[in-house]
């Protein structure tokens, strides 16, 4: 078992995410269409995980609901049709402005003729730009972090977390990792391919697993940072806000990464105590944010 865990816990990222989009590129070669591709590409993987957390948790507290398995469930709905009419909404609104950018550039500025693999590196790089800067903002503007607040609720982290967003705060980051994608040209199949690695990624990123990237941190804002990110302690927490990659924490200074020490075990809002826990009242939370300060129901 010990040579199994570390085995995961070296392997089991690289190899799950780079398997999934493998294989969805190799469908879509074969004639399957990306949405197709993308939704099959999304469920395999959080069962794979699923299983792995039971077996080689990294904490074994975690594997216990908090009550929160109902909630996260309730926001996988909501945040997959959020996610999923603003992905359809960006790319009809901005598809005249990138008529117009293709017809003024000769022909469009995305690299389509390059293998889809550095096409979908160059998608995070360009998309991660905008959505580190919303993210940080979140954390820096209160009248933002009463929407991202509810991310950062979630008693344990497992691979569902991924999904605890409110409507508003998911809205926005997908409309603007999208807005230069679109405008850019970025064809559907290296999209799906940039929102496949992002979902894994994201499941990962939260998973209940003893992750163990190395080098590979200096890439990826996988779960050895992001833990960190979802510590109690504010000035921890406001780190590391790549959401797949974490090159502009890099760039911007906000990287967070001590070897002294394991994170935090122990996560959500220890300044804001009296945040609602139940599904209906998180998303109504924004509009009750003074009362919820002052640590009223």
């Amino acid at each position: 078992m010990r040579i199994a865990r570390r085995l995961v816990s070296h392997f089991a990222f690289p190899l799950v995410l780079g398997g999934t989009c493998l294989g969805a590129a190799l469908a879509m070669r074969g004639g399957t269409r990306p949405e197709a591709a993308l939704a099959v590409g999304t469920v395999l993987p959080a069962l794979l995980i699923l299983g792995l957390e039971r077996v080689f948790p990294a904490h074994r507290a975690w594997l216990h609901s908090h009550g929160d398995m109902r909630v996260d469930l309730a926001h996988l709905v909501s945040v997959s049709l959020t996610a999923g009419l603003v992905r359809t909404g960006v790319f009809v609104a901005f598809a005249p402005a990138a008529v117009w950018l293709a017809a003024r550039t000769g022909g469009g500025v995305w690299p389509h003729a390059w293998p889809w693999a550095p096409q979908v590196v160059l998608a995070l790089v360009v998309a991660e730009l905008p959505k580190y800067w919303l993210h940080r903002a979140m954390h820096e503007r209160d009248f933002l972090w009463r929407f991202h607040a509810t991310h950062h609720s979630v008693p344990r982290l497992y691979w569902l977390n991924a999904v605890r967003f409110h409507p508003i705060d998911i809205g926005l980051d997908t409309a603007i990792g999208l807005v230069p994608l679109a405008l850019l040209g970025c064809g559907p199949e290296v999209l799906a391919l940039f929102l496949l690695l992002s979902a894994v990624h994201g499941y990962f990123q939260h998973a209940n697993l003893p992750v163990r990237l190395g080098p590979l941190n200096y890439f990826f804002s996988m779960a050895e940072l992001h833990r960190w990110h979802h510590s109690r302690t504010v000035w921890e927490a406001n780190h590391n806000y790549g959401q797949n990659v974490i090159v502009w924490d890099l760039v911007f200074r906000t990287f967070f990464w001590p070897r002294d020490r394991e994170p935090p075990e122990d996560t959500g809002l220890a300044d804001l105590p009296a945040f609602p826990t139940t599904y209906w009242a998180q998303l109504g939370s924004p509009l009750r944010w003074a009362r919820i300060k002052a640590g009223g129901s």
